[in-house]
């Protein structure tokens, strides 16, 4: 899958919990990409935010990190 691909995905996800504010929303992100996306597909995530993560939502940047570091 593209990052264009991936990035857009992530941001979708980010839309949908960022009304709940950055301390639930995150948490929620994080978890929703760790439950259904496809390792191969987080991996690819994880490299773009190591490479400068361009494109990708505040909040999404913040629940990848914590993503990482699980």
């Amino acid at each position: 899958m593209s990052p264009d691909r991936l990035i857009y995905m992530a941001n979708q996800i980010g839309t949908f919990f960022q009304s709940q504010g950055h301390d639930k929303a995150v948490p929620g992100i994080a978890e929703h990409i760790r439950k259904f996306w496809d390792p191969r597909m987080r991996n690819a995530i994880f490299a773009h935010l190591d490479n400068g993560g361009t494109g990708l939502d505040p909040f999404v940047r913040d629940a990848l990190e914590t993503l990482k570091k699980v």
